[in-house]
């Protein structure tokens, strides 16, 4: 079979008891109208049945690579584990309990392209834990730079999508619980790279109980150990960012 795009794009997507949610991720990735995608799903030693929809999905759509570790790793660990045997120039992400529209790839390969973007993401709207749309849009600038990313981590990670030829070489995320995406945006962005916005709602995100705003301090916390301890900033540049975040994080709450 033909598949339409010219450049094969890698999609990382790490499973932890994701079993209710787990098909209609995978789907909205295996409907794409860029269908020049292999889909690298790595199960985390999950216990729900997660790996049984995995493997059931791989025996389908040979686009499907179903990998599992042996023992809980953490998201950063099964995406990195996915990336070493990742195959194609641009490496995209989606986790197992959010969903892309069906153009998303297609129109973001396009866009990196005429662009020349080591790194490009798109708008995003957040839904509920049912999959019904609400009206939060998380809209996206033009251009990030390096500076821009240290006030606040303005790239979702559902929508974010690397070019290993621009780059020259492929990059990992820093092994860590929480934020590790944030650490591998910075560590692209760092070297002088700028992140290109696609400003159309390609993505939904799905809201839980975890991601709503009474978490915003620990994610604050998380970030200020993130810059201190993986970005090498000083004590005094590390609280003025972190308050930077907070304040950003803040005004996009209640104003965006």
């Amino acid at each position: 079979m033909r598949r339409s795009g010219e450049y094969l794009v890698s999609v990382i997507m790490p499973v932890y008891n994701s079993s209710a949610t787990l098909f209609e991720s995978i789907n909205s990735v295996l409907i794409q109208t860029y269908s020049n995608l292999e889909l690298i799903v790595v199960d985390d030693f999950s216990n729900d049945g997660s790996r049984q929809i995995i493997s059931e999905i791989s025996k389908v759509d040979e686009r499907v690579k179903a990998l599992k570790l042996e023992e809980n790793g953490g998201a950063a660990k099964a995406r990195n584990f996915a990336i070493e045997r990742a195959q194609g120039r641009f490496i995209a992400f989606l986790d197992a309990d959010d969903i892309w529209v069906n153009n998303k790839l297609e129109r973001q390969v396009q866009f990196s392209i005429q662009n020349h973007a080591a790194i490009s993401h798109t708008s995003y709207r957040w839904v509920d834990k049912t999959g019904v749309q609400l009206r939060k849009v998380i809209s996206v600038k033009p251009t990030l730079s390096y500076l821009n990313m240290l006030n606040f981590n303005h790239i979702g990670c559902l929508t974010a999508m690397y070019d290993i030829e621009v780059l020259g070489r492929k990059y990992f995320m820093p092994d860590i619980r929480k934020r590790q995406d944030y650490g591998l945006w910075l560590k692209i962005m760092r070297e002088g790279h700028l992140a290109y916005g696609l400003n159309e709602v390609l993505a939904y995100y799905r809201i839980s109980d975890n991601s709503l705003s009474s978490n915003k301090w620990d994610s604050a916390r998380y970030n200020f150990t993130l810059l201190r301890n993986y970005e090498g900033l000083s004590f005094i540049k590390a609280l003025y960012h972190f308050f930077r975040y907070f304040m950003i994080g803040i005004h996009k709450h209640f104003f965006s």
